[in-house]
């Protein structure tokens, strides 16, 4: 009997690149309309406790979906993204438990960087749907959503485990106008040409 596929493997290429592009235009877009607001909210933000609250609850329950147990009836639908770990399916029951009760204690009892942290969960969980979405495709610019995607695992980790480097890599892209000009446009550059392959050579992907 044939597998079911997960939802993951069902997204498109040009569908996932239309997401990510339209994320990168927005943000840097207003990085480059509101320069003074946009660095302020960033300046802000590593410390915000409300802000971490929200972001460590959404990158958790995100992971626990990806290990929820198989149920049946009106919640059915909380296993629909439930993740086949071969042969480290049997740690899906402890972390059914385990997940919930970290995400309690980081909430409560993590003051400094919670932000932060969960932004990198996060970052972590939107890497892998990007991946496969990219995966094996026949056009070599599928290269840039693996660069995106790569590149959300590696600030993921890094902002979990060392979170004030969000706080120096938000102070060292302040520091000049120009500096900020610059990474503003590039990145607008970037999520440009993401919509343009999303919507031309990425169809049908």
């Amino acid at each position: 009997m044939k597998e079911a596929m997960h939802p993951y493997e069902s997204l498109s290429m040009s569908s996932v690149g239309i997401v990510v592009g339209i994320y990168l235009v927005a943000m840097h877009a207003w990085m480059l309309a509101k320069p003074e607001q946009s660095q302020g909210i960033l300046k802000k933000l590593p410390r915000n406790h409300n802000a971490g609250i929200y972001t460590m609850a959404i990158g958790l329950i995100w992971f626990w979906l990806l290990v929820a147990p198989d149920l049946r009836g009106p919640f059915s639908w909380l296993g629909k993204l439930s993740m086949d770990l071969g042969e480290f399916n049997f740690l899906k029951r402890y972390l059914q438990i385990a997940v919930p009760l970290v995400c309690f204690g980081l909430i409560t009892q993590v003051r400094e960087f919670l932000f932060v942290r969960g932004l990198g969960v996060i970052a972590l969980m939107v890497a892998a749907p990007i991946l496969d979405a990219a995966f094996l495709k026949e056009p070599g610019s599928r290269l840039l959503l693996s660069i995106f995607a790569y590149a959300l695992l590696t600030k993921g980790m890094f902002w979990i485990g060392m979170p004030y480097t969000f706080r120096d890599a938000v102070a060292w892209a302040t520091k000049t106008q120009g500096r900020w000009k610059g990474l503003a446009a590039g990145g607008l550059a970037y999520g440009i040409l993401v919509l343009a392959f999303s919507f031309t050579a990425w169809r049908g992907f």
